[in-house]
Protein backbone atom coordinates (compact mmCIF):
# COMPACT_ATOMS: atom_id res chain seq x y z
CA UNK A 1 0.00 0.00 0.00
CA UNK A 2 2.11 3.33 -1.30
CA UNK A 3 2.41 6.20 1.33
CA UNK A 4 1.43 8.72 -0.59
CA UNK A 5 1.33 11.48 1.91
CA UNK A 6 2.33 12.26 6.31
CA UNK A 7 1.82 14.63 8.69
CA UNK A 8 1.44 14.96 12.60
CA UNK A 9 1.19 11.13 12.90
CA UNK A 10 -1.24 10.91 10.15
CA UNK A 11 -0.24 8.50 6.74
CA UNK A 12 -2.19 8.74 4.01
CA UNK A 13 -2.10 5.34 1.55
CA UNK A 14 -3.91 4.41 -1.75
CA UNK A 15 -3.56 0.79 -3.29
CA UNK A 16 -2.54 0.39 -6.32
CA UNK A 17 -5.07 -2.19 -7.46
CA UNK A 18 -8.50 -0.88 -5.69
CA UNK A 19 -12.31 -0.69 -6.35
CA UNK A 20 -14.72 2.47 -6.72
CA UNK A 21 -15.78 5.09 -5.25
CA UNK A 22 -12.18 7.14 -5.66
CA UNK A 23 -10.78 6.83 -1.87
CA UNK A 24 -7.82 7.27 0.02
CA UNK A 25 -7.03 5.24 3.43
CA UNK A 26 -5.62 6.68 6.93
CA UNK A 27 -4.23 5.58 8.94
CA UNK A 28 -3.33 6.74 12.83
CA UNK A 29 -2.03 4.60 15.62
CA UNK A 30 -4.69 1.90 16.36
CA UNK A 31 -7.10 4.11 14.00
CA UNK A 32 -8.00 3.02 10.35
CA UNK A 33 -10.09 4.69 7.75
CA UNK A 34 -11.36 5.37 4.38
CA UNK A 35 -12.05 8.81 3.11
CA UNK A 36 -14.34 9.09 -0.48
CA UNK A 37 -12.36 11.20 -2.43
CA UNK A 38 -15.84 13.18 -3.77
CA UNK A 39 -17.86 13.64 -0.80
CA UNK A 40 -15.67 12.89 2.14
CA UNK A 41 -17.52 10.07 3.91
CA UNK A 42 -16.01 7.92 6.21
CA UNK A 43 -15.72 4.59 6.85
CA UNK A 44 -13.61 3.54 10.13
CA UNK A 45 -13.31 5.74 12.72
CA UNK A 46 -10.68 8.38 13.44
CA UNK A 47 -10.18 10.92 16.72
CA UNK A 48 -12.39 14.38 15.80
CA UNK A 49 -8.92 16.31 15.98
CA UNK A 50 -7.22 13.78 12.94
CA UNK A 51 -10.70 13.98 10.68
CA UNK A 52 -10.74 17.89 10.59
CA UNK A 53 -6.84 17.49 9.59
CA UNK A 54 -7.30 14.93 7.05
CA UNK A 55 -10.43 17.16 5.68
CA UNK A 56 -8.44 20.08 5.51
CA UNK A 57 -5.27 18.23 3.47
CA UNK A 58 -8.41 16.43 1.32
CA UNK A 59 -9.71 20.39 0.47
CA UNK A 60 -6.30 21.27 -0.78
CA UNK A 61 -5.30 18.28 -2.53
CA UNK A 62 -8.59 16.95 -3.97
CA UNK A 63 -7.76 17.30 -7.56
CA UNK A 64 -4.19 16.00 -6.51
CA UNK A 65 -6.21 12.76 -5.02
CA UNK A 66 -7.98 12.25 -8.28
CA UNK A 67 -5.15 12.56 -10.70
CA UNK A 68 -3.69 9.61 -8.37
CA UNK A 69 -6.88 7.84 -8.65
CA UNK A 70 -6.80 8.33 -12.37
CA UNK A 71 -3.12 7.16 -12.02
CA UNK A 72 -4.39 3.86 -10.00
CA UNK A 73 -6.71 3.05 -13.24
CA UNK A 74 -3.92 3.36 -15.79
CA UNK A 75 -1.49 1.50 -14.15
CA UNK A 76 1.00 4.08 -13.13
CA UNK A 77 2.95 4.73 -10.51
CA UNK A 78 1.43 7.25 -7.79
CA UNK A 79 3.03 10.59 -6.81
CA UNK A 80 3.21 11.96 -3.30
CA UNK A 81 1.23 14.68 -2.29
CA UNK A 82 2.71 17.48 0.27
CA UNK A 83 1.60 17.07 3.72
CA UNK A 84 -0.17 19.54 6.04
CA UNK A 85 2.41 22.63 6.83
Amino acid sequence: MPEISSFYGIVITMFVQEHNPPHFHVRYNEYRALINIQNGHITGSLPRRVISLVYEWLDLHKDELMANWQRIENGQELVKINPLD
